[in-house]
């Protein structure tokens, strides 16, 4: 169902650039994720902008898209990089810029939909400012993820503090996966309304050229038994276990075995290091020769490397959706991935790929070696997951039900107001 008119709506990403280029430093799904949506849903008529933090001086302040999406980037603390634990403090400027531009266009936007923690506590506090709707998507939980690291930052008691108010308060939550529902509810609150709307993919850019013609185009051979991964350089994402698992495959001694990592960093950042220390570790295990690091792999190549690969490896862990699951099954290319989060919502063991246990390389190694081995069950649980995708996860899809829950709410809060007695004059 369309909206009865163009509401302008406004998506909220202040960590996270819809207009950056992926791969970079801590842009990743939630970029894609939020650029993705804005743009399904101006296709389906509403008047999208989405806000989020300049980080470059010589970046634009308005980048169009679409006809009906733009995304706007205020100034929020100086203008260059700033890691997502060290953002709060910038937040009222954020704010103050945001109420200014409204100002400006003479207008107040009658919904939001925030993304991340840092974008929730915006909204929470544009709600005591203005009567606005509003809905959020997480993209992670803080109090899972401090689970899996060490190094538990300063800020973790605040974010966890906020989570819970944003759950407990908003008009409505966005969860990703029926698993990331269940960590709302087991370790964040029982209050608050959650509604399940997957992450999607683009099913017209993935799937559209064959295994043989996408390696041509990239120089791989034929024979080659080709495992990829994409993504960030993070430690969370567990690609020291993927490269630890190639060097236990039984088909690490064969010629034709090639690992291929890719992924955007910047020498001297935290992807940078953790790029430098992959690095070492494949040195370390003898596996340069069968390793390539082709960098950023961007719109025009990265279609060809999913359709290249027999299978793509996503070892993070931890994962509230996964975005590289669905995108490697669009392209009909078969996905291990960690049992954790929503990869257990995206990949269906024994159908589309195979999920084990994280940080298991015996595990990541045999589930590896199986699908390399068997190039006809390889091409089986491809197509089964192309299937998938174009069933469950395309993005005009994931709009259509966001339309859905949007019209629901901004119709709801027109009834509430209606409702509400006149004092007489």
């Amino acid at each position: 169902m369309l909206p009865t008119k163009k509401h302008r709506i406004a998506l909220i990403s202040v960590d996270g650039d819809p207009a950056a280029e992926i791969g970079q430093e801590e842009a990743g799904g939630q970029n894609v994720y939020v650029r993705q949506v804005g743009c399904a849903l101006a296709a389906q008529g509403w008047q999208v902008d989405m806000f989020t933090r300049q980080n470059h001086p010589d970046q634009a302040a308005i980048v169009q898209h679409e006809p009906l999406c733009r995304t706007i980037r205020l100034k929020t603390g100086p203008a260059e990089f700033i890691g997502r634990d060290d953002l709060f403090h910038h937040l009222p400027e954020f704010i103050a810029e945001f109420q200014a531009f409204q100002q400006e266009q003479g207008f107040h936007y009658p919904l939001i939909h925030t993304n991340y923690w840092l974008s929730s506590w915006v909204g929470l506090e544009l709600k005591k400012q203005q009567p606005l709707i509003q809905l959020h998507t997480y993209h992670s939980l803080g109090v899972v993820k401090y689970n899996t690291i060490s190094d538990i930052p300063a800020i973790a008691s605040r974010r966890i503090a906020i989570e819970k108010a944003c759950l407990e308060t908003v008009d409505r939550v966005v969860a990703t996966s029926p698993q990331e529902q269940e960590h709302m509810r087991k370790f964040v609150s029982t209050k608050g309304q959650i509604e399940v709307i997957p992450c999607g993919t683009d099913v017209d850019k993935f799937g559209f050229i064959q295994r043989s013609a996408a390696r041509q185009k990239l120089g791989i051979a034929p024979d080659v038994k080709m495992v990829v991964y994409v993504g960030r350089f993070d430690q969370r994402k567990g690609i020291e276990t993927l490269v630890r698992a190639i060097a236990k495959s039984s088909l690490r001694d064969q010629a034709n075995l090639q690992l291929v990592i890719g992924g955007g960093y910047r020498p001297g950042h935290s992807d940078g290091i953790e790029r430098d220390r992959i690095a070492s570790i494949v040195a370390e295990l003898g596996l340069e020769d069968c390793t390539t690091f082709p960098g950023r792999l961007d719109d025009t190549v990265l279609p060809s490397y999913y359709a290249a690969a027999d299978v793509c490896v996503v070892p993070s862990h931890y994962e509230p959706f996964g975005l590289v699951a669905i995108e490697a099954m669009a392209s009909r290319t078969p996905v291990v991935a960690s049992d954790v989060g929503g990869l257990r919502f995206t990949v269906v063991p024994e159908v589309t790929g195979l999920l084990v246990p994280p940080k298991d390389e015996v595990a990541f190694a045999a589930a590896i070696d199986r699908i390399l081995l068997n190039p006809a069950w390889r091409d089986q649980l491809g197509e089964a997951g192309r299937q998938r995708v174009e069933i469950a996860f395309s993005w005009h899809g994931v709009a259509s039900r966001l339309t859905q829950l949007y019209t629901h709410l901004l119709a709801s809060s027109m009834t509430s107001i209606e409702a509400k007695p006149q004092v007489a004059a």
